[in-house]
């Protein structure tokens, strides 16, 4: 410890213009198990402190327990005792965390000689630290107006991706920082699509002011395979995507998992044709004579958050064909839907029937449509139905049913889908509870008009099941027994079990055999 003034004041200077330096140096931390220790920190954390101190606005990506919310406390220690007028405001999950943050504050501050305090401290609580210098330190809760009247030098967001109404927030929290304060983001991942995830890929693309830090579990130098190895066991696969690796799509309570969706992401493509109100009606089949079809729609008022969008789904294939998703009248909804319905055959129409899906469904019934879903079975679409029992009651039971239905064809790919719309409206339909929606600022308009159609058809198990039989068949003609290397007498995968002659497999090849595969017939 420096003994002469001369010297204190240089060590003064030093820890004033780096931050490093005073945290290594003076500052001291709560071990559990070890008591107060010095603060040694690591490589990465001293890089990300030289960053907060280079950069206005950071926001982090981190794995679990790599000490990042004590290293911000520290720099936010420094910022507060080496300059005047700095209010450091600290939001996180919940309360009690956020006073853990003000906690650790305050352990480091009475770990610092008295000399390298050069504010008096003038006031102090379980949520601030206030100094004579005009800086503060301080916790509060996430109400939707939390620090909205603040001019704030340092805004600090711990676990912003677990933060329910961080978007909300964050609209409010913006503007305080406009006068030249800076902000500090850190969170492991929880899904995509919430405010956190936004931020961090307009960060990560370059499109905002937010320099963007990634740490996963390797940046720690004590970490190796073995330690992560050791870790997973004990961990899904959710936990392990968001507590080591930092990633979004497998963090969160998606609908889908990662896999579901990478499955849809690589089979979707781009349509043959675009028509309709803003070429919203997307075309990857045209209609084929004798197949039916089935066409389904979602109906929102037409100038809202909400789209209105129809599914078509061909059921000899068990395929989409034909998607649209847009802002358009009820009525006018109607029109288009009839215009779909005729061309694909006269599809099976079966819109929503809830709120404004009446009028559509009212808007058919005049024009005559022939074939539309009566959701009664005591009436029969010969008689003169009413509307109301035209279309498909949306409630908490059907909605489940259908969703369920949804997942279970996708997971068991018994149904191919090609929009990369509905692909990204996957990508934020989330479980909350036992109902799924899409997270706030999204929609699942796709999604649920697709799910409706699950409700109205079994998929053609001899298409959909098509590849699987035909690996089982491949596996089985390369069974190699002492007798003979040439498959047993095989049913042709794609006859549901009937006999046919033209698939059976001969004891010998009688064809031109190339060279390659004579090994397999000697």
């Amino acid at each position: 410890m420096p003994a002469t003034k001369p010297t204190q004041l240089d060590e003064i200077l030093k820890c004033g213009k780096d931050p490093v330096y005073f945290t290594n140096r003076y500052c001291k931390i709560a071990h559990p198990s070890k008591g107060l220790i010095p603060f040694a920190t690591y490589p990465f954390q001293d890089d990300c402190m030289w960053q907060f101190k280079k950069n206005r606005f950071n926001i982090v990506l981190k794995s679990r327990q790599l000490g990042l919310s004590t290293i911000t406390a520290s720099y936010a220690l420094w910022m507060a005792i080496f300059q005047r007028e700095k209010n450091v405001l600290v939001i996180a999950t919940k309360m009690l965390v956020a006073q853990n943050f003000v906690s650790k504050v305050k352990t480091m501050l009475k770990s610092l000689p008295p000399w390298l305090v050069i504010p008096t401290i003038i006031n102090q609580s379980k949520t601030m630290v206030a100094f004579s210098n005009g800086s503060t330190i301080k916790a509060i809760g996430t109400s939707e107006d939390a620090g909205r009247s603040e001019a704030l030098s340092l805004l600090i967001v711990d676990e912003a991706a677990f933060i329910r109404n961080f978007g909300e927030l964050w609209k409010g929290l913006y503007p305080t920082l406009a006068t030249g304060g800076s902000a500090i983001i850190l969170s492991t991942p929880n899904g995509v699509g919430n405010q956190y995830h936004k931020l961090w890929v307009d960060a990560e693309n370059g499109s905002s002011s937010f320099n963007a830090i990634k740490l996963p579990w390797d940046v720690h130098p004590e970490r190796d395979e073995k330690w992560f190895e050791s870790e997973c066991r004990n961990m899904t696969k959710k936990q392990i995507a968001q507590e080591l690796l930092c990633d979004f799509a497998s963090s969160g309570d998606t609908f889908l998992n990662i896999e579901e969706m990478d499955k849809i992401r690589v089979q979707s493509r781009m349509p043959i044709e675009s028509w309709g109100p803003d070429k919203g009606v997307w075309v990857w089949k045209y209609p084929i004579e004798g197949h039916k079809y089935v066409l389904t729609a979602d109906v929102s008022r037409g100038d809202a958050a909400d789209f209105s969008t129809v599914q078509v789904i061909d059921t000899d294939e068990s395929e989409q064909v034909l998607e649209f998703k847009g802002k358009i009248p009820p009525d006018q909804f109607g029109i288009l839907i009839y215009e779909i319905g005729i061309k694909y055959n006269k599809a099976l129409v079966c819109p929503e029937s809830n709120s404004y899906g009446y009028a559509t469904i009212t808007k058919l019934k005049d024009m005559g449509y022939p074939s539309l879903y009566v959701s009664d079975k005591r009436f029969s679409y010969a008689m003169d139905v009413p509307a109301s029992k035209i279309g498909f009651t949306t409630n908490q039971n059907t909605k489940i049913q259908a969703l369920t239905k949804l997942e279970e064809y996708l997971r068991t790919a018994k149904i191919k889908i090609y929009s990369s719309r509905l692909c990204d409206e996957f990508r934020t339909f989330m479980w909350f509870g036992d109902t799924a929606r899409s997270q706030k600022g999204y929609n699942d308009d796709l999604i649920m008009a697709l799910a409706i159609s699950c409700t109205l058809f079994e998929p053609n198990l001899s298409v959909a099941g098509r590849s699987v039989n035909v690996h089982a068949a491949m596996i089985k003609a390369m069974v190699v027994n002492s007798k003979q290397t040439v498959p047993p007498p095989t049913l042709n995968p794609f006859s549901n079990g009937s006999s046919d002659k033209r698939f059976v497999s001969q004891p010998k090849y009688a064809g031109n055999l190339p060279p390659e595969f004579s090994w397999l017939f000697k």
